[in-house]
C-alpha cells in the first residue's frame, strides 16, 4: 500500500486521519499479514502506529505482523522483507473459504466522474443493493462531506435520532470552514466535468450523491474518517470529496468491498478489496465494458430498478466468494490518505495571498576561478543535456497508476533506446482531482513537459479531472508552446485501461521513427543544472563544500537552484561563502523554470521530501545533489538524487545506500563532489536511489 503520507517533520494536521487509517488497514478482514515499514524518525513512525492500536483497541496480536525499521542497506532490508514475507505465505497455505453470514459484508458506497444521471440510475442502484444487505443485518458507508452540501434535508428524512443528525450537521459545518481557511467555499466542489455533464451546481451533484441512501433505509451512525464500524447499519463517514482519500477511509472503517458509481467510467480500484464500478448510461458502459462492472444504464432503457437490483446483490455476493472484479482483473489499483492541509486557520491566508511573485533574477555570487573541468553531455537541438528521457506525465491522480503501467511495458520492449532515449518515466502525483491551487499545479507541470531531460512526452488523462487534457491544452498554448509537440490520451474517452495503454505506445512507437540519435560532447560547467539540498543535520564544512561547488558552477555559467527550507540557506558557513551580501531571498517561485544562468533560491513552502524534490526537479535541474544527515531520502523518478553524507551514524549505517561518502581532509571534499557530479552527468553512473 503506497501512500504519501506521514513525511516531513512538522507535525500534520492529519496524524489522527493517517494512523486510524492505518491501523483500520492492519487489522483489516482481508489482510493476511502485515509489515509495516518506517525510518523511524518521520512526522508519522511505526512506533506511533503502535501506540495508537494499543491505545484504541486494535486487535493487532490477531494479525501476523512484524514492524520493520530500516537501519541499514536498503538492499539487505528488501530482502529480509521478502523472507519474512514468503515465511508468513507458507503458513497461510491452509486458509479455506466458507459460508459465512451476510451481516459479514460492509459495503463502501462512492462515486467519482459523476453525470446528471448518477443520482437517477447509479447511486439509486448502489442504495438498492445496500438496503438488501441491510435488511440482511449487513452495513453500509457513505462518505464525502462535501458532496453532500445541499442535500442534508434528504438525508436527514430518515435519521436514527437528533443525536445522529447533528454529527451529520456538525460534520458539514466543519468542512465548511476548514476549506474557508484557504479563501475558498465549499460550494465549488462540482468539477468543470461535472458541469459539463449536467451537475451545474452542488446542490444538484449534492442531491445525487445522497440518493446513495435508499428512501427506506436510515440513516443509522455518523463516525469520523477511518473510525472503526462496530454495528450493523448505515453510516455516514466524515470524509473529503476525493474518491480515493475517502475510500481509504471507508476500507479503514471496516468496509470489505466497495461500490463505485460513476458517469464517465472511473478506473479507481482498491488494492486489497474488490470495487465493483457501476456506469451510469449504457452508451458509457459499452465504450469501458473491460474496466466496468455493472451497467446502471439500463435504467433508462426501460430495466425495472428490483431486476437491476437483484442482479447487483447477485453480483455483489459472487464477488464476496471470490469471483474477481473487473479492477482485480486489471492490476490496477490506488490508494491515497486524506492528506495534511499545512494551514491550521485562515489567519495567514491574506499574507499569503498578498506575497509578491519573485522576480526569476538570481542572487550575486562570489567570484570563481576559471574552470577547465569537463564532462561529456548529449547535444540536442542546439543545446547540451545529461540525459535523454520518455515521459508520460498523469494529469490527475486517478491516471497515474495507468501511467505506472504504461511506463513499464515501455520500458521492457526497450523502445526508444536506438534513438537515445534512457528509459520511460510516468510522473506519479496526488494532484489534479480537486482544490484551487491551479498556478502551482500548471507551473509544476509545464516545467516537467519541458524539462531539459524530456525528449518527448504524452500526457496520460482520466478523463473526467479538473485538469484534463483539454486544460492542460489551453495551458500549453497560454505559455507559448504547441500541443501538437506532445502526445495525449485518456483512459476513459480511449474505452480503458488496455485501450489506453496501445494508445500510449502506438505514439511513441510513432513519434521516435523521427527522431536521431544525440550524439555526445565534452563540455564545461557551464552546461550543468544542478539541486542542493539536505535532510537531517549538517556539518558545516559540509555546507561549505556545497558552496564552493555551487560558486565553480555558477562561475563558470551553470545553474544552482536551493530550496528556501533548506538548512543550507541557515548555515552561515554556505551563505558566507557563496553569495556576494549574504542575500537569500526568494528568486523562483515554486516549480518555475529557472530562466537562464546563475544561483537562484526556489520558494518552498513546505518541509515535505518528496514535494521538495518535485519542485526542484520542474525548475529544470537536472541532477540533485542532496546531504542526507539521518537516513538516506527517496529519489526523484525523473532527475537523478545522489545523496552524500559526512555524519557518523549515516556513514556507520546506511554506507551502501550512498553515493558518496565524506571523510577524510575536509579541503578535498568539493572536488569529490564534482567528480560524482561529472560521472553521473556524463552517464558514466547511476545514483544509488535510482538503481534501487
Amino acid at each position: 500500500v503506497d501512500h504519501t503520507e506521514g513525511g516531513g517533520i512538522e507535525d500534520p494536521n492529519n496524524r489522527k486521519l493517517v494512523l486510524r487509517a492505518l491501523a483500520g488497514f492492519a487489522v483489516h478482514p482481508n489482510i493476511g499479514a502485515l509489515l509495516a515499514v518506517d525510518y523511524g524518525v518521520e512526522a508519522i513512525t511505526n512506533r506511533m502506529l503502535q501506540e495508537y492500536m494499543a491505545a484504541h483497541d486494535y486487535p493487532l496480536d490477531q494479525v501476523p505482523h512484524r514492524f520493520m525499521t530500516l537501519r541499514g542497506s536498503f538492499a539487505d532490508h528488501l530482502n529480509e522483507g521478502e523472507r519474512q514475507i514468503r515465511t508468513w505465505l507458507e503458513n497461510m497455505g491452509g486458509e479455506r473459504r466458507s459460508e459465512q453470514p451476510l451481516s459479514q459484508l460492509k459495503i463502501a458506497l462512492q462515486c467519482g466522474g459523476s453525470d446528471a444521471f448518477s443520482g437517477i440510475s447509479g447511486n439509486p442502484l448502489a442504495a438498492w443493493a445496500a438496503r438488501e444487505l441491510i435488511r440482511h443485518g449487513g452495513t453500509a458507508n457513505l462518505a464525502e462531506t462535501d458532496e453532500l452540501i445541499g442535500a442534508e434535508p434528504y438525508v436527514l428524512q430518515n435519521v436514527r435520532d437528533a443525536e445522529t443528525a447533528r454529527r451529520f450537521l456538525e460534520g458539514i459545518e466543519r468542512f465548511k470552514e476548514r476549506v474557508a481557511w484557504h479563501g475558498e467555499s465549499a460550494e465549488g466542489n462540482p468539477s468543470g466535468g461535472n458541469k459539463f455533464r449536467g451537475l451545474y451546481n452542488i446542490a444538484l451533484k449534492s442531491i445525487g450523491a445522497a440518493r446513495k441512501r435508499n428512501p427506506d433505509v436510515r440513516l443509522d451512525y455518523c463516525i469520523d474518517y477511518a473510525q472503526p464500524m462496530t454495528e450493523p447499519g448505515y453510516y455516514f463517514m466524515d470524509s473529503p470529496g476525493n474518491d480515493l482519500e475517502s475510500i481509504a477511509g471507508q476500507v479503514a472503517a471496516g468496509c470489505n468491498a466497495i461500490y463505485f458509481v460513476t458517469g464517465n467510467g472511473s478506473v479507481t480500484n482498491f488494492p486489497f478489496v474488490p470495487t465493483l464500478k457501476i456506469v451510469t448510461t449504457t452508451s458509457r458502459y459499452e465504450l469501458l465494458a473491460e474496466d466496468m462492472d455493472v451497467n446502471a444504464g439500463a435504467y433508462q432503457d426501460g430495466v425495472p430498478m428490483d431486476e437491476l437490483g437483484r442482479k447487483m446483490f447477485d453480483l455483489t455476493l459472487q464477488v464476496a466468494a471470490g469471483t474477481r472484479s473487473k479492477g482485480e482483473r486489471a492490476g490496477h489499483a490506488q490508494v491515497q490518505i486524506w492528506r495534511n492541509w499545512p494551514q491550521r486557520d485562515g489567519s495567514q491566508l491574506e499574507r499569503l495571498r498578498s506575497l509578491p511573485a519573485p522576480e526569476g533574477k538570481p542572487l550575486g555570487v562570489k567570484g570563481s576561478p576559471e574552470e577547465d573541468t569537463r564532462f561529456s553531455a548529449l547535444r540536442i537541438d542546439g543545446r547540451n543535456t545529461t540525459d535523454q528521457i520518455g515521459l508520460i506525465l498523469p494529469t490527475s491522480l486517478c491516471s497515474a497508476q495507468v501511467a505506472r503501467l504504461a511506463a513499464e511495458r515501455l520500458n521492457a520492449t526497450g523502445l526508444g533506446r536506438a534513438k537515445g532515449i534512457s528509459r520511460f518515466v510516468p510522473l506519479l502525483h496526488t494532484e489534479g482531482c480537486g482544490g484551487t491551487a491551479d498556478e502551482i499545479y500548471s507551473r509544476t507541470m509545464l516545467g516537467y513537459l519541458t524539462h531539459p531531460l524530456v525528449r518527448c512526452a504524452l500526457l496520460l488523462e482520466h478523463g473526467c479531472e479538473k485538469t484534463h487534457n483539454d486544460y492542460m491544452r489551453n495551458e500549453l498554448t497560454a505559455m507559448g508552446f504547441s500541443p501538437e509537440s506532445f502526445g495525449w490520451a485518456s483512459v476513459q474517452m480511449d474505452g480503458g485501461i488496455e485501450k489506453a495503454l496501445a494508445r500510449v505506445e502506438r505514439w511513441f512507437t510513432q513519434h521516435l521513427e523521427g527522431l536521431e540519435s544525440p550524439p555526445a560532447e565534452e563540455v564545461g560547467l557551464g552546461a550543468l543544472r544542478l539541486g542542493l539540498l539536505s535532510s537531517g543535520p549538517l556539518d558545516p564544512q559540509v555546507a561549505h563544500s556545497f558552496a564552493h561547488l555551487a560558486r565553480r558552477i555558477v562561475g563558470a555559467g551553470g545553474t544552482v537552484v536551493v530550496p528556501e527550507r533548506s538548512n543550507l540557506l541557515n548555515t552561515g558557513s554556505f551563505v558566507g561563502e557563496l553569495l556576494e551580501e549574504g542575500n537569500t531571498e526568494i528568486c523562483l517561485a515554486y516549480g518555475q523554470p529557472a530562466p537562464g544562468p546563475g544561483f537562484f533560491v526556489m520558494e518552498n513552502p513546505t518541509d515535505h521530501w518528496v514535494e521538495t524534490l518535485t519542485g526542484l526537479g520542474a525548475t529544470g535541474m537536472e541532477l540533485l545533489l542532496a546531504h542526507v544527515g539521518e537516513h538516506p531520502a527517496q529519489g526523484h523518478p525523473l532527475v537523478p538524487l545522489m545523496q552524500v553524507s559526512s555524519a557518523k551514524s549515516m556513514l556507520e549505517h546506511f554506507s551502501t545506500d550512498l553515493d558518496l561518502e565524506l571523510t577524510g581532509p575536509t579541503d578535498l571534499w568539493s572536488e569529490q563532489l564534482l567528480e560524482l557530479i561529472c560521472r553521473i552527468a556524463s552517464r558514466q553512473q547511476h545514483p544509488r536511489a535510482m538503481e534501487q
